[in-house]
């Protein structure tokens, strides 16, 4: 299994943690470019205005949030990006 795969097994599973520098690294891997906005607002873009993904940085932690990573998936799965 690839490190990627790895990283995207991990995003799937509800019961594993998954940092905010493991997300930019999978989406990167995935063909998107970070965005910075202001404060806190980043946004990833891989071209495609309907698959921009537009988040807040995690704090005051590193872990993201449940709702998050289900938004982040969902995404990633209508974009069919995974499965």
């Amino acid at each position: 299994m690839s490190r990627d795969e790895k990283l995207l097994a991990k995003l799937l599973n509800e019961q594993a943690s998954f940092t905010w520098q493991e997300l930019v690294t999978l989406l990167r891997r995935l063909g998107y470019e970070q965005l910075e906005g202001s404060g806190s607002r980043v946004k990833f873009d891989n071209g495609d205005p309907r698959a921009l993904i537009s988040l807040h940085r995690p704090h005051p932690g590193n872990e993201l949030k449940a709702y998050v990573r289900r938004q982040i998936i969902d995404h990633l799965k209508a974009g069919g990006l995974i499965r």
